[in-house]
């Protein structure tokens, strides 16, 4: 007698992924997430703009849409940062992600959906970024080469991130706590950084600070990828756009560093 048993179908990492992927970004359009996002970065762009363009144009000496929108566009890659956070401290707390680890699923590919996820988030908010600045009279004047170049590295910058903020919030398994792990330094970072002023505008025991931390780095380098009218923006040499990079580079590696972490605490 000849007994007949059905194979197990066996899943596919990219289909798994897939699913994984439209679990996160989907619920971003039904809960108002993407508008929230989009409404932020309208405000932040207007809270900024309107009531120091006056002030800051005797300043700066450029216009000062250009000037500010390197600020404009990494705040609102940070949104997009901790939103990803809340929603890993979210999963965690819910117990999600030991329900993937239960089962025939890749190591991975959760990390690969949150960072598609992350992706999507960092576009968005880059997108409606340049719309806002766009609006206040930012333009691209160094070539479609350093325009590509000015996205990517914002791009990368905010999926570096998100990606941090995911590990954060996996780690830490609380929203509230982690939205308060990501604030306080993002807010500190910006509001001390030369994104608003000059460093010479700030007490001197401070400038060596706010010319020399992360925030700063990625402003000098994206102003210069994006130019002025007046022709007076810095090039975009290595010397400039090299140290955003060392310190993207250096978060990159904290990251990865984190992940161990996290993966040998879950086991």
């Amino acid at each position: 007698m000849t007994t007949w048993t059905m194979a197990r179908p066996r899943p596919s990492p990219l289909r798994q992924w897939w699913v994984l992927t439209v679990r996160v970004i989907a619920p971003t359009v039904r809960n108002g997430e993407l508008l929230i996002a989009i409404t932020m970065s309208v405000g932040f762009t207007a809270g900024l703009y309107i009531p120091l363009n006056r002030i800051m144009a005797t300043v700066v000496q450029v216009n000062y849409a250009q000037y500010l929108m390197p600020a404009i566009a990494l705040q609102a890659v940070f949104f997009a940062a901790m939103s990803a956070a809340l929603r890993s401290a979210t999963d965690s707390v819910h117990g999600i992600n030991r329900r993937f680890g239960a089962m025939p699923i890749p190591v991975m590919t959760p990390m690969a959906a949150r960072m598609s996820g992350n992706v999507y988030r960092c576009v968005v908010a880059l997108a409606t970024a340049i719309v806002c600045g766009h609006v206040i009279g930012f333009r691209f004047y160094q070539g479609a080469e350093n325009t590509v170049g000015f996205c990517v590295l914002v791009l990368l910058i905010g999926v570096v991130v998100a990606v941090l903020g995911d590990l954060i919030g996996m780690a830490a398994a609380n929203p509230e706590a982690t939205t308060h792990i990501l604030l306080l330094p993002q807010i500190t970072l910006m509001t001390l950084s030369v994104g608003f002023q000059p460093a010479e505008l700030y007490p001197r025991w401070i400038q060596p600070f706010v010319r020399n931390q992360p925030f700063s780095q990625f402003v000098y380098a994206l102003r210069a990828l994006a130019g002025d009218s007046s022709g007076s923006a810095v090039p975009s040499r290595l010397s400039v756009v090299g140290p955003a990079l060392l310190w993207l580079i250096g978060t990159a590696a904290f990251t990865a560093l984190l992940y161990v972490v996290v993966q040998r605490r879950r086991r």
